[in-house]
């Protein structure tokens, strides 16, 4: 969730063979050790603004009718999952949950529009390919009356689910906000090399916790990662012209015959959760417990003795992982909510203000 995936397809004999030469090295791995038995708890918060049935009068069939969508998306081109979560999570981040990412800028306009930042360059057009369509199904219904924000958030719960993830309820209500402005996107996204301390910061500015960090970080245990995000832990980790000495060999070994230090092809992609690299689980945490983070905030998340309780708690018991992870999109979804026309609007076309 915090780092990128493909932006298409385009590269897709390069992305199996990066998986299939990851697999294939790391196949003889040892069984993970077993996690120590923290308890997790995470409370499912209320939110007076936001209700489950908000559009049982107005819309009755909308979840029916994005799952329509969903699962035809997640079947064509199923990069549309992970990327779709990603895109849920950039912008919840910025301005909070008001589908300013999907915004374009504007023809002729000096300000570029969120989308434009160089942090979400690589945000995967089927994304946004997949929640145009979607809310171009439901306008057809419903013509007037969902945002743009309400199907992005019930589009990336269906992604969860129809990865093998949890299905959860989405609280619905959102407005579509106003502002989307590229300047404000970097200092609200983390970034690959982002420390524990600066990842804390940024999420608690957001009303989201220590635990909250960790779980929605379990978003990876699907999707990929272009070179350039992780290559300096292969060769050059902090400086030291040596690889970090936290990642497992077999995975440094895998990682280096896709990535090249220099000079290597910018579409390669590795998957976030190298043994079930397209299934919603809670590998991603043992993973972690056997060095074989891809990011080096993935794998910093067992180094701090803050967050590795968690982690290993959250490695042992994927049902605990699974209502933890649903309650925390809860929280997220919840970010910076807008409500009404002074300070958001209700798109047809979510690319496009009114």
């Amino acid at each position: 969730m915090l780092v990128s995936s493909p932006s298409s397809f385009t590269s897709s004999s390069a992305l199996a063979c990066s998986v299939i030469i990851i697999l294939i090295l790391l196949h003889t791995s040892e069984c993970l050790n077993e996690p120590t038995n923290t308890t997790i708890t995470t409370t499912l918060r209320g939110h007076r603004q936001l209700s489950v049935d908000y559009y049982a009068k107005s819309c009755p069939q909308l979840d029916q009718l994005i799952a329509s969508v969903t699962a035809n998306r997640f079947q064509e081109a199923p990069i549309s999952g992970p990327a779709t979560i990603r895109l849920f999570f950039h912008d919840c981040f910025v301005e909070g949950c008001d589908a300013s990412i999907l915004i374009s800028t504007t023809p002729g306009s000096t300000e570029l529009a969120e989308k434009e930042a160089q942090v979400n360059k690589d945000l995967a057009v089927e994304a946004f390919d997949s929640v145009r369509q979607a809310k171009a199904l439901v306008e057809s219904k419903c013509p007037g009356i969902v945002s743009c924000a309400d199907v992005l958030a019930i589009a990336a719960r269906d992604f969860v689910h129809l990865a093998g993830g949890p299905y959860y309820p989405v609280k619905k209500g959102r407005w579509d906000g106003k502002i989307s402005m590229a300047t404000r996107v970097k200092s609200n996204i983390p970034s690959a090399n982002s420390t524990i301390d600066e990842l804390l910061n940024l999420f608690n500015s957001k009303g989201l916790t220590l635990e909250d960090l960790v779980v929605l970080s379990g978003a990876h245990t699907i999707g990929f990662s272009h070179c350039e995000h992780f290559v300096n832990r292969l060769y050059d980790f902090k400086g030291s012209k040596k690889p970090d000495p936290d990642i497992d060999a077999r995975l440094l070994k895998a990682l280096r015959m896709s990535c090249p230090q220099t000079g290597g092809n910018a579409d390669i992609v590795a998957p976030f959760d190298v043994t079930t690299p397209f299934l919603f689980d809670h590998a991603y945490y043992g993973n972690l417990e056997a060095s074989m983070g891809l990011l080096a905030t993935d794998q910093a998340l067992l180094l701090d003795p803050r967050t590795k309780p968690f982690v290993q708690a959250l490695a042992k018991d994927k049902k605990k992982f699974f209502q933890a992870f649903s309650a925390a999109m809860d929280k997220m979804g919840s970010i910076g909510v807008k409500r009404g026309k002074r300070h958001g609007e209700k798109r047809k076309d979510c690319s496009m203000h009114l």
